[in-house]
């Protein structure tokens, strides 16, 4: 049976050679998007690369089971294995981050953080958020989102650029609108806000005004597992996160909460949000939470770090501006202005693509142009790390990205640095054959 179970998931498998002759044209895109991957620069701040475990997991047969309630409290039989599976992801992500009580059944990060929404508030109830264009997510009460619609979002951002350490977290807006608002809910937490996040300062707001906190840590989430990166877990009556971006699990969600709120989270997860749960996702995240309780995954997100640091400064030697002047975590955010005042996030994004250098274009405080135009770029380091990259070629993809953004009409500059990414990355490769962890060699104690 395990051979069997090998066979059909792994990488050249017979399951893909199946694939290949009965589908080729699915089959082709797969290859295409692998030979993607592996040969060009994956610098989006929200993507990774996940284990073959992992993988593996995702491709496995629990994709066939029904599995709707939870662990013993199902509504159809033959769980009995399901249930032990989601009961391991659940210890597992409690003791990796020492929270009372774990939902695994999220199948996203805005799935989770609608599911905290419908626990905790009712329709037009008031939330205070961070504004999307200064750094918020679209489910922290954007207007195109159902957050924003049934619930009375009041929006908080940062501080003016020409200030004194601007373009932080405005602690003392925040607290001023808290008192004049008395939120039900405050939501900390961004999607592109290269700082981190301090939660003591957003509890004692929503202590003084009688809130309940939610924390997004969604982006961090990783950071706070290899502990380099404060948590807010115990100080949060709730935080929600993914598990695909820092943590390098499959693409998905999940809550921590206090014991007071378990009740109330998991019936807003199910049945109030969701039916059945991806089961076969969430071994994923079982595997991913095993994966991030070692001391390789401490060095990687300490390296994470140093990555994006070095970025940073790379750039900044280049002609660009980074947005609070630097970075803590795993993100860049660049203003583009500074550098040529007629590039914009989308040129620039797509010029980067042609070389092989993906990222994605991005809105930065007080943006003047539209969002799918935008003035700025988001760049993350936590793929690049886990393929084994470090300083130097840090610094040698922010010059990379400098040489393109100024030569992106010279066809024959754009051809060598396409042929200079191509080399840097066959010396980096995520998925090197024949062994079952990316990169990790470069962790090793």
């Amino acid at each position: 049976m395990s051979d069997f179970i090998r066979n059909s998931v792994a990488i050249g498998s017979k399951a893909l050679d199946y694939l290949e002759n009965e589908d080729s044209e699915i089959y082709g895109y797969l290859c295409d998007e692998f030979n993607r991957q592996r040969s060009t620069l994956q610098l989006i701040a929200s993507e990774n690369f996940a284990s073959p475990a992992v993988l593996a997991m995702t491709g496995s047969v629990l994709t066939n089971k029904y599995a709707e309630g939870y662990p013993q409290k199902r509504y159809y039989g033959g769980n009995q294995f399901i249930d032990e599976i989601e009961d391991i992801a659940r210890e597992r992500a409690k003791v990796l981050f020492s929270t009372d009580h774990v939902n695994v059944q999220p199948h996203s990060g805005s799935s989770a953080n609608l599911a905290v929404y419908q626990a905790l508030l009712n329709p037009g109830d008031t939330v205070l958020a961070m504004r999307l264009d200064q750094g918020g997510h679209l489910t922290h009460g954007a207007a195109a989102s159902v957050t924003g619609k049934m619930y009375n979002f009041q929006q908080y951002g940062l501080t003016p650029r020409s200030t004194d350490g601007g373009e932080r977290i405005d602690f003392d807006y925040l607290r001023d609108l808290a008192k004049t608002s008395k939120p039900k809910l405050i939501v900390a937490g961004a999607t592109a806000y290269p700082r981190e996040i301090d939660p003591t300062v957003f509890r004692a707001i929503a202590d003084e005004v009688g809130a309940l906190l939610m924390f997004d840590s969604a982006h961090p989430m990783g950071l706070i597992a290899a502990g380099v990166h404060v948590s807010p877990v115990g100080i949060a009556d709730v935080v929600t996160f993914t598990t695909h971006k820092t943590l390098r699990g499959p693409r998905g969600g999940a809550i921590l909460c206090k014991h007071e709120f378990a009740k109330k989270i998991d019936s807003a997860v199910f049945p109030g949000l969701q039916g059945g749960p991806l089961e076969h996702v969430v071994a994923a995240k079982a595997i991913a939470f095993k994966e991030a309780s070692t001391e390789n995954f401490v060095r990687y997100g300490r390296q994470i770090k140093e990555n994006s640091s070095i970025l940073g400064e790379t750039l900044i030697k280049e002609g660009f501006r980074l947005v609070s002047n630097g970075t803590d975590n795993h993100l860049v955010l660049v203003d583009l202005r500074d550098f040529d005042a007629d590039l914009d996030g989308k040129i620039a994004q797509e010029s980067l693509d042609s070389v092989g250098i993906t990222c994605n274009r991005n809105q930065i405080p007080d943006d003047p142009r539209k969002p799918l135009v935008t003035s700025g770029l988001r760049l993350g380091t936590a793929a690049m790390t886990t393929s084994g990259m470090k300083g130097s070629q840090m610094s040698q993809v922010g010059s990379l990205i400098a040489r393109t953004l100024r030569n992106r009409n010279d066809e024959n500059e754009l051809k060598l640095i396409k042929d200079e990414v191509n080399d840097l990355c066959s010396k980096f490769d995520p998925y090197p054959e024949g062994e079952m962890w990316p990169g990790m060699a470069n962790f090793e104690a």
